[in-house]
C-alpha cells in the first residue's frame, strides 16, 4: 500500500485513539461534527495523487509508487518540487495547509541527518537503522503524521532540569530493557486527532543536567497514555454564504499529553543524548521553515487577490492610492515567492547528499512574511470596506421581502449586485476579520518559530567575514 486513496485515510482514524473535544471524550473522530471537518480538509494531500492534472507532482513513480513528500531532496529541483506541491496542496485547500504529510517528513528528514551525526559519536548504526525501518513505514503505508515539538516550557528563564513542575518539559521518567516511559504535555501540535503516527522532537539546546528531557521517539496515535485535548477555535462553522472558507476548512490543534506512555526501543530515536537536542530541534527547522514559507505562498497570493476584487467591485480600481496598495501588495507576494525559490537554489547537500535549503534565505523569507502580514490585512480591509463587519447574513438574502433590496442596494459598480458583492466581502472577512483570518494571524507571528527565533537564525546563518574583508579593502585597511 504505497499510496492511500481518501476513504482509507478515514478508515484508519477509526480506532481507540482519546481525543476529548469540549471536555468530552469524542468516540469516533470521522463523526465528530468538528473534527471531521479538519479531516476532509486533509484528505486532500491523499486525493492529489488520484488527481492526473498534479499526479506527476504528487507521486513519485515506480514499481512502487510513494507520495512525494517522503522524497528526500536530492538536488534544487527535487526541493522546488516539494515546495511546489506544498503550495498545490495549499492553494486546494483554499489558504490552509493539510500539513499531515507535510510536517512530518520534516522531521523525518531531520530524523535522518541527526541519526547519523548520533551514530557516529557512538561507533554504530543502531539510531539510524531505527529511523530507516521507521522512515519505511511511514512511506510504505502512506501514513498521515503529525509533529509535537513545543513543550509548555513552564518558568521560560529556566532550562528543563531547573523547573519547580518537572514536567513543563517532556521527559523519561523510567527506562527499561525494552523501551522507556515519558511524562508531560506539548502544545501546539497540528493535525494529531486525524494522523496516524506522532513524531516527538526536543524544543531546545539541552546541556548534562537535561538528559533526561532530552527525548524524540515516535509513537501511534492511538497508545495508551496518549491524551489528545483538542482546541476548540475555528470550530464555528457558519455556513457557504457567511464563512465560505472557513465553513469547509479547518486544522485541529492539541494540548498533547504524556501520562506515562511506554514507548518500544525501536520507535526510541534519542533517549539522553543532550548534546543531540538543540540540532535535532535546528534540523527541523531548517526544513519545516522551508515548508512554511512554501504553503504562504497561496495566502499571499490571496491577498492580492481579495484587495483587487474589492477595489474592482467598489469602482475604485482607477484611484492612485488604490494603485500604490496594489503595488505594495504584490511587492510582498512576489518577494516571498522569490525568497522561496532562492532558498531552494542556495540548497547544500548534506554528508549524505540530502539537500537542505539555504537557513539564511528561509528565515529571510519567514521573517519578510511575518513582519508584512498584517500591514498587508490592513491594506486590504482598507480597500474593501467596512461592510466585511457589517453586513448583512445569508438568511436575509433569502428573505423574500428583504432580500431583494440587499441585492439591488448594496451593488457596487455597474454589474456587480449586493449579493455578489457581499459574498465576496463574506470571503475577505473570513479571510482576515474572523476566527480563520485570526488564526492566520497568530500563525504569521508564532507558527514555525518567533520573529525573534528567525532573527537569532538569520544572524546565526550570516558569515559576515566577505562583506567585513571588503569593508577593509574599501577603507584601505588592508
Amino acid at each position: 500500500m504505497a499510496l492511500r486513496s481518501p476513504d482509507h485515510y478515514v478508515a484508519s482514524l477509526r480506532d481507540d485513539r482519546t481525543v476529548y473535544f469540549g471536555g468530552q471524550l469524542v468516540p469516533d473522530v470521522t463523526e465528530h461534527p468538528v473534527i471531521s471537518r479538519a479531516i476532509r480538509h486533509a484528505s486532500v494531500d491523499f486525493e492529489l495523487a488520484e488527481d492526473p492534472t498534479v499526479r506527476e507532482l504528487a507521486v513519485v513513480e515506480g514499481d512502487d509508487p510513494y507520495s512525494r513528500y517522503f522524497l528526500e531532496p536530492r538536488s534544487t529541483s527535487d526541493l522546488i518540487d516539494r515546495a511546489r506541491l506544498i503550495e498545490t496542496a495549499t492553494a486546494r485547500c483554499h489558504t490552509l495547509v493539510p500539513l499531515i504529510k507535510e510536517i512530518g517528513t520534516d522531521a523525518l528528514f531531520a530524523l535522518r541527518r541527526i541519526g547519523r551525526a548520533l551514530d557516529a559519536s557512538r561507533g554504530d548504526t543502531e539510531r539510524s537503522q531505527r529511523i530507516a525501518k521507521f522512515f519505511d513505514h511511514c512511506r510504505t503505508n502512506d501514513l498521515a503524521m503529525s509533529v509535537a515539538q513545543t513543550d509548555v516550557k513552564g518558568d521560560r528563564s529556566l532550562g528543563p532540569s531547573a523547573q519547580s513542575n518537572p514536567d513543563s518539559y517532556l521527559r523519561i521518567v523510567e527506562r527499561r530493557a525494552d523501551g522507556i516511559v515519558v511524562r508531560g504535555a506539548k502544545v501546539h501540535t497540528s493535525c494529531t486527532p486525524n494522523t496516524n503516527e506522532l513524531i516527538v522532537l526536543p524544543t531546545r539546546a539541552m546541556g548534562p543536567n537535561d538528559a533526561d528531557w532530552a527525548v524524540s521517539f515516535a509513537i501511534p496515535v492511538n497508545t495508551p497514555g496518549l491524551r489528545l485535548v483538542a482546541s476548540p477555535y475555528g470550530s464555528h462553522a457558519g455556513d457557504e454564504f457567511d464563512s465560505p472558507i472557513s465553513s469547509q476548512r479547518l486544522m485541529m490543534e492539541t494540548t498533547t499529553l504524556f501520562d506515562d506512555v511506554f514507548v518500544p526501543n525501536e520507535r526510541v530515536f534519542l533517549d539522553g543524548q543532550h548534546e543531540f537536542a538543540g540540532p535535532l530541534a535546528l534540523a527541523f527547522v531548517d526544513y519545516h521553515r522551508f515548508t512554511a514559507i512554501s504553503y504562504k505562498l497561496p495566502l499571499v497570493d490571496a491577498l492580492v487577490g481579495c484587495a483587487a476584487l474589492m477595489a474592482d467591485m467598489n469602482g475604485i480600481s482607477s484611484a492612485a492610492h488604490v494603485r500604490d496598495k496594489l503595488t505594495s501588495l504584490i511587492s510582498y507576494a512576489e518577494t516571498l515567492r522569490a525568497l522561496v525559490e532562492s532558498s531552494a537554489h542556495r540548497g547544500t547537500p548534506d554528508d549524505d547528499g540530502v539537500f537542505v535549503p539555504d537557513p539564511l534565505i528561509v528565515n529571510i523569507a519567514k521573517s519578510h512574511f511575518a513582519h508584512g502580514y498584517h500591514h498587508a490585512l490592513q491594506q486590504v480591509q482598507d480597500l474593501a470596506g467596512g461592510l466585511l463587519v457589517t453586513a448583512p447574513g445569508g438568511a436575509d438574502f433569502a428573505n423574500p421581502e428583504i432580500g431583494p433590496l440587499l441585492t439591488s442596494l448594496l451593488g457596487g459598480r455597474e454589474g456587480i449586485d449586493g449579493e455578489q458583492r457581499i459574498r465576496a466581502m463574506n470571503m475577505v472577512s473570513d479571510l482576515t476579520t474572523r476566527e480563520f483570518g485570526g488564526y492566520h494571524a497568530v500563525l504569521a507571528i508564532h507558527a514555525e518559530g518567533s520573529l525573534e527565533a528567525e532573527k537569532m537564525m538569520i544572524s546565526r546563518s550570516y558569515d559576515p567575514s566577505r562583506v567585513v574583508a571588503y569593508a577593509r579593502k574599501l577603507a584601505g585597511i588592508d
